[in-house]
């Protein structure tokens, strides 16, 4: 009655108020607290005092869960793990050799030993060294034009994001490899016009880093993952195991022709020889180079004592002679890289030519013709190469076909593969509006014909 000049509103708001006040005052809320200071207060006063120490036999044995011990079911603690955060979606492989059986055994077996067979029977021809012929700049275009992307070239082969590809050799069939980075390697015969052209095997727990075909012997499809290097026989239906370490694997290379011996980049910074005549899964040679990191390594395709290793900002063209333990120096050294460096590849005829991909948004393409103490630079492209986390790093690749020109991804719209020579000039942009809606960060090109194979981060490739 004596709120009279409020409004209707304020009336009400008052009104609200006051039944609040009430039902809290209700509640005692005052008596509480007190007495939470009070439990409080005892509970300070006893941690004071020094507990009476009980007998083994008289104490009760407290249940606690595994997880609030932080201790794996194994026993394991669980500080002593390593990070997995997918450690459940990706399930681990044994070691040893591992059959070839699909991932999934429930699929038609007979498809799969049809892919199987193919890559057996394509790989028995006698293969005949490619001879690579300079072509003129006209006529590479042209042959560059000419080539195509179609709805039915292009597949899902593995479950998740590309990060390696291999190309059969095969001028009769095209047939890709493809490693994701669960451990997956799938298999697609392209010529193969049923659905069921793909199949996926599962020879590694982790990332496959690199793959290659042999260069002997094409029924060898060797590869790479953080823990181990394995050889794809198809001739005996097995994945064999080569080396296996502790240490972080991240990319390798023939030495020789006869692929008997590797160069292996480790994560850590170190290269690996490895001898697959020799018994064990241990490399030979373990070498620190001075990198903090190595993420690619690659050997000249005429001398091949000399190999490239690319890292964080270090590139360097080292002589496997003379690698030991530790102080090893490199032969050239290839300077001007302020970010971490993806990739370094020598062109694929003379290897006097190197292209680098940065991280600070550059491709740079090396004279390596006389292995000077310091390369020096022939073209700088710039080039947006910041992919982020949830895309493949690029790496450019040279044609093998083309001493002087070389493939690579691009963030440009709409997606696209682009071609440049070591000028810097750009040739060709491979794109198909309808067909290409997504960044190809994995590229790889047959060595005779006009094949360009272009993957992505959710599995799919694309035949260009």
């Amino acid at each position: 009655d004596g709120y009279s000049q409020l409004s209707a509103y304020e009336r009400k708001r008052l009104k609200n108020i006051t039944e609040n006040a009430k039902f809290f005052a209700s509640l005692k809320l005052h008596e509480v607290s007190a007495r939470l200071q009070k439990i409080a207060t005892k509970r300070q006063s006893n941690v004071t005092k020094r507990a009476k120490p009980k007998k083994a036999e008289d104490e009760t044995v407290r249940r606690r869960s595994m997880r609030l011990q932080r201790v794996e079911p194994s026993g394991i603690p669980m500080s002593e793990l390593p990070g997995q955060p997918e450690a459940e979606e990706y399930p681990q492989v044994p070691a040893g050799p591992l059959p070839m059986v699909p991932e999934d055994e429930m699929e038609n077996r007979k498809l799969t030993e049809d892919l199987l067979a193919t890559w057996m029977r394509i790989s028995e021809v006698l293969l005949v060294a490619v001879t690579n012929i300079f072509l003129l700049l006209c006529r590479y275009q042209e042959s560059l034009n000419s080539m195509v992307l179609s709805e039915e070239n292009i597949k899902k082969v593995v479950k998740y994001r590309v990060c390696s590809m291999a190309i059969h050799p095969s001028e009769s069939i095209i047939f890709v490899a493809a490693g994701d980075k669960s451990g997956q390697i799938g298999f697609w015969n392209v010529n193969c016009e049923s659905e069921e052209g793909a199949h996926v095997f599962v020879p590694h727990t982790y990332s496959v880093n690199c793959m290659h075909f042999s260069p002997c012997n094409p029924a060898h499809l060797l590869s790479l993952s953080n823990d181990v290097l394995r050889c794809g026989d198809v001739t005996r239906a097995v994945f064999d195991e080569i080396c296996r370490s502790e240490d972080s694997f991240s990319s390798f290379d023939f030495l020789e022709d006869n692929a008997s011996t590797a160069i292996v980049g480790h994560w850590e910074g170190n290269v690996a020889v490895v001898d697959r005549r020799t018994p064990g899964t241990s490399s030979e040679l373990s070498a620190d180079i001075g990198f903090k990191r190595t993420r690619t390594v690659h050997v000249h395709p005429v001398n091949k004592q000399y190999f490239i290793a690319a890292g964080s900002v270090d590139v360097g063209i080292y002589d496997v002679r003379y690698l030991k333990s530790s102080g090893n120096k490199p032969v050239s050294v290839l300077k001007g890289h302020t970010k971490s460096v993806a990739s370094a590849y020598f062109s694929p005829v003379t290897g006097n030519r190197v292209v680098t991909v940065c991280a600070d948004d550059k491709l740079r393409v090396y004279d390596t013709s006389s292995l000077a103490s310091t390369a020096a630079v022939l073209s700088t492209i710039s080039h947006n190469n910041n992919t982020g986390r949830w895309l493949t790093r690029f790496r450019a690749i040279w044609d093998p076909k083309q001493e002087d020109c070389f493939v690579v991804g691009s963030m440009a719209r709409p997606r696209q593969i682009e071609v440049f020579q070591d000028t810097g000039k750009l040739l060709h942009s491979f794109y198909n509006i309808e067909c290409l809606g997504s960044v190809c960060s994995i590229n790889v090109v047959h060595p005779s014909k006009n094949i360009l194979v272009g993957g992505n981060s959710s599995g799919r490739l694309h035949v260009f």
